[in-house]
């Protein structure tokens, strides 16, 4: 059943796409050029995104950001592909799956974000001495098959002596945007989340962060921005831009302090305090979540490829050439 995975994953990506119309980025009466971005969740794990964006980075590179929540890559790369978004931020599967799929159009990754897993298991009761062989016999929510967060948990659980169907059951049926709602009405014993959700959710009460499973899945090029060939080839100097904002954010976020980070993304998350904010930044800065440069090394897309093969979710090869260009990232940043 696994190898059907990426055809079924394909074909709804592709159907849900033909029913929008494309349409390109614009300039304002304010001078600025409109970039349409979508992001696949809204969390801390993209703290350079949010620097850049609330510190002015890309207004002074002429760009004005319209960001929007996919709530999942697979929507994520629905917008991108029907044109609703101009770009989108998500892991590379999701581009690794169309191109699979023979399309000539296919999204192409021109900067990485982050190279982690950005999840940390949430745990019902309280495990001060958590040990990944305590799952043993539970149900793990962890979000739609295929995507990301799925495969790595996945992953990490095989590398310590987990496997789905045997001694652990993986929960796949609920939405990635859901699977928090669906842990707190009863579904299964444990479940994955990013950051701040994390955080707040264990300071209510209503659970306990565990572990992190970036930790332990190890390496992996998880976030990525990207955007169709058409739309780099047209808007070569927009990417440009977006991204030289993008890197002053990583620079940022590089050499700063977590509280520093809390106070700079603060303005994205204003439902949470900057004592929550800092603690998660701490928390991915702890993982060495956040990468120092956006460009993807390819030793790095090879393990991506290798979790992709165990989740059963990818057949044949795609070449690392074929999906990723860094050449817009070494422009800006040398390589």
């Amino acid at each position: 059943m696994k190898k059907t995975i990426a055809a079924i994953l394909i074909t709804a990506l592709i159907a849900l796409c033909m029913t929008f119309f494309v349409t390109a980025c614009e300039k304002k009466d304010d001078g600025l050029t409109t970039v349409r971005l979508n992001e696949v969740t809204h969390s801390v794990f993209y703290a350079p995104l949010y620097v850049a964006l609330n510190e002015g980075y890309f207004e002074e590179e002429g760009l004005k950001i319209e960001l929007t929540n996919g709530g999942g890559a697979d929507k994520s790369m629905t917008a991108v592909l029907s044109g609703q978004a101009d770009i989108g931020l998500m892991g590379p599967e999701a581009a690794i799956y169309v191109k699979a799929a023979g399309s000539n159009n296919y999204p192409v990754v021109f900067g990485q974000l982050t190279n982690k897993d950005g999840s940390f298991l949430i745990g019902r009761t309280a495990d001060e001495n958590f040990s990944w062989s305590h799952l043993a016999g539970k149900e793990i929510i962890g979000g739609r098959k295929g995507g990301m967060p799925a495969m790595t948990l996945e992953y990490a659980m095989y590398l310590n002596g987990l496997n789905d169907g045997e001694n652990v059951k993986i929960n796949y049926d609920v939405q990635f945007d859901l699977i928090t709602a669906a842990f707190e009405s009863g579904t299964g014993d444990v479940c994955t989340m990013f950051e701040p959700v994390a955080s707040t959710y264990e300071q209510e009460g209503k659970g306990y962060i565990l572990a992190s499973v970036g930790a332990a899945a190890g390496e992996v090029p998880y976030t990525c921005f990207m955007a169709t060939k058409k739309y780099i080839s047209e808007n070569r100097d927009t990417v440009l831009k977006f991204m030289r904002a993008i890197i002053k954010g990583i620079d940022f976020v590089t050499e700063s302090s977590s509280e520093a980070i809390a106070s700079a993304v603060a303005p994205s998350f204003p439902d949470t305090s900057e004592e929550l904010l800092a603690k998660a930044v701490d928390a991915y800065k702890a993982i060495d979540a956040y990468k120092t440069t956006p460009v993807m090394e390819e030793k790095d897309y090879d393990k991506f490829i290798e979790i992709l093969r165990f989740a059963g979710t990818l057949e044949g090869d795609v070449a690392f050439g074929d999906i990723i260009d860094n050449s817009i990232a070494y422009e800006l940043y040398g390589g």
